[in-house]
């Protein structure tokens, strides 16, 4: 553990280290923040000050934990999403900010395609919750139900939801199986879509500590796409929306595969906010 003083030369040895191990500097400010227990402001306002013993033994443990792969969300125990805190740990995929995009255009469509004051949404394949926390969040009247095939993920979002003050149904089960007997009006989705193949270009901090089963899928990625799109006829109200995440190379196949089950709708791909196909939104009039 380096000899330190203030905070600015914790700071700015522990980037230099983590940028040496081929990680981002800007993790040992977050790291450093969590520590300390203070926003980027308060952080910002003490660099001076000095970094008693304990902080400084806390702080470079989990330096050194990053440096060697593990994710700063799981060092940290939460990621930021739409302007929330969600707890994350090993047993959920961690908030990325292209699912915020899901949710944006989600939001949009409810608001001008679904007259219900009260819409029936669901959320396939939870996780930590942010899709459905989310959703009840900015919808209020909404009536959301999230699935997940795994007990210790909807554990979590059902801690996520309570932390949040978010009414959300929880089942456990494969797919849309929970959902079947009833009649939605939004179903959303962002579940595993890498190929097997991709693990070997991916970095050791996604693969290695994230859960296998939630990123990837058989048939290059496309095998819950298409078990979805079986069973979805049977389950959408009119109107109604479907809203999916999306590997980059997968908008054509997953556009066809909805086009094919509702053939009258209006299907179309999305890009995010780095131009990448990344949401299949269709909507049944």
């Amino acid at each position: 553990m380096p000899e330190t003083d203030k905070i600015f030369e914790a700071l700015n040895r522990a980037s230099s280290y983590l940028l040496d191990n081929g990680r981002e500097e800007a993790a040992a400010r977050i790291l450093l923040q969590h520590v300390l227990g203070v926003t980027h402001a308060g952080l910002l306002a003490s660099l001076r000050d000095e970094l008693d013993d304990n902080h400084k033994e806390k702080f470079w443990k989990l330096i050194e934990q990053h440096a060697k792969g593990m994710p700063v969300q799981h060092l940290t125990g939460c990621e930021e999403f739409y302007g929330r805190k969600f707890m994350v740990n090993a047993d959920v995929l961690i908030p990325r900010p292209e699912t915020e995009e899901l949710i944006e255009e989600a939001l949009d469509l409810v608001r001008r395609h679904i007259a219900n004051s009260s819409p029936a949404v669901a959320d396939i394949g939870t996780g930590s919750g942010i899709i459905a926390i989310t959703m009840k969040s900015e919808i209020p009247a909404a009536e959301v139900t999230a699935t997940d095939i795994s007990q210790a993920a909807l554990a979590t979002a059902a801690k996520n939801a309570e932390l949040l003050d978010a009414d959300i149904d929880f089942k456990l089960g494969d797919l849309l199986e929970p959902l079947k007997g009833r009649k939605w009006d939004v179903i959303l989705s962002n579940p595993p879509y890498i190929a097997h193949a991709e693990a070997e270009s991916m970095s050791d901090s996604v693969k290695d500590f994230e859960p296998y089963f939630a990123l990837f899928a058989d048939r290059e990625g496309l095998a819950l796409y298409e078990r979805m799109t079986d069973d979805l006829p049977d389950l959408l109200n009119k109107p109604g929306i479907i809203g999916f995440e999306i590997g980059h190379s997968q908008g054509e196949a997953v556009e066809k595969l909805l086009k094919n089950a509702f053939p009258d709708a209006k299907t179309y791909i999305k890009k995010d906010i780095n131009k990448n196909d990344r949401m299949v939104f269709c909507i049944i009039t």
